[in-house]
């Protein structure tokens, strides 16, 4: 049987692991990482994840599709797992100009690709829309507690016999030299690609996201809250961790900023953005904040890199630069 080297212990690299696990039963696996869930440094972006699924693809191509897998993968964890984290929990979201200016649609279909998908789009009424809005729709989705996610996708990993290393590499010929009979090895390093020696790949940019925990008001928010001026805009939104987990609340997709430390100016604005969306959070000075947080999503131009390279005769594939799509 062959056996699998996995660089990286993001959501992308545990899940790549337990998919080849799934693929190759009898294989010997390991996962070699600087991070670990239970982390929060920004650049283990997994750990500052909202999150949820929403689309970002347009291509009419593997983007869609890798998103369709995607939200399939999520239906049956919450079905069958619901002790991973993840939930079924609609969606409202809104964008602030006309649905053919904001960049959502594919355009060489003209259509909202995931509609079949998620079961149809409900349209908010004209008289619904939060001011300043030019329409919404309401959809089935998830919402996924990255505090239970990830540290549930280790678990499973180290249950089905997938071994995982403590490793920092400063080039991946470190990693191909220190582990040399492994068949193929997954390069699931997100945003540490742009440094990694023998990758260093300069599409790769910081999209960074600023996020905070609070506490959620009395009467449980049941739907997750989107609003954005346009595809690439600053988002604001709402995400509710289960009935009584907290709510998190962001945020922004700030292209090449690495500011690794909260801007507490913004962090106000995202309180009057997120109780103005939802007004049953209550007043913004009367949140009770847990935690903020910082990230740098994996952002590539062209979109994320997956494909296969052979470096000095080694199979070497590339999976990273999802952006803010890596769950």
């Amino acid at each position: 049987m062959p056996s699998f080297l996995v660089i990286g212990a993001g959501v992308i690299g545990l899940s790549t692991a337990l998919e080849l696990r799934a693929r190759y039963p009898g294989s010997d696996i390991v996962i070699a990482a600087k991070y670990l869930p239970g982390v929060s440094a920004p650049d283990y972006t997994s750990a500052w994840g909202g999150a949820n699924w929403f689309s970002a693809a347009r291509d009419n191509g593997p983007q869609e599709d890798w998103e369709a897998i995607g939200y399939r993968k999520l239906k049956e964890l919450a079905s069958t797992r619901p002790e991973s984290g993840v939930q079924p929990m609609n969606i409202r979201w809104h964008y602030e100009r006309p649905i053919d200016e904001v960049g959502i649609k594919t355009p060489e279909t003209g259509k909202l690709w995931f509609e079949e998908l998620v079961g149809g789009l409900t349209k908010i009424d004209e008289k619904d829309l939060p001011e300043g809005t030019s329409f919404g729709f309401e959809m089935a989705s998830f919402v996924v507690n990255v505090h239970r996610y990830l540290p549930w996708l280790q678990a499973e990993a180290e249950k089905k016999g997938i071994y995982i290393h403590r490793r920092i590499f400063g080039h991946i010929q470190e990693a191909l030299d220190f582990y040399p009979k492994v068949n193929a090895v997954f390069n699931c390093t997100g945003i540490g690609a742009l440094t990694l020696g023998g990758v260093e790949d300069k599409k790769i940019f910081s999209a960074r996201g600023q996020i905070m925990l609070v506490q959620g008001p009395e009467k449980p928010i049941e739907k997750m809250y989107f609003r954005a001026p346009h595809r690439d805009g600053e988002a604001t939104h709402i995400f509710p961790r289960g009935e009584r987990g907290g709510v998190i609340l962001g945020g922004c997709r700030q292209k090449d900023n690495w500011d690794a430390e909260t801007d507490m100016v913004f962090a106000e604005v995202i309180k009057r953005r997120c109780c103005a969306l939802v007004p049953q959070l209550g007043k913004p000075e009367d949140l009770k904040i847990i935690k903020h947080g910082v990230g740098f999503r994996p952002g590539r131009e062209g979109g994320a890199r997956i494909a296969p390279e052979t470096i000095n005769g080694r199979l070497v594939i590339h999976n990273y630069g999802a952006g803010g799509t890596g769950f």
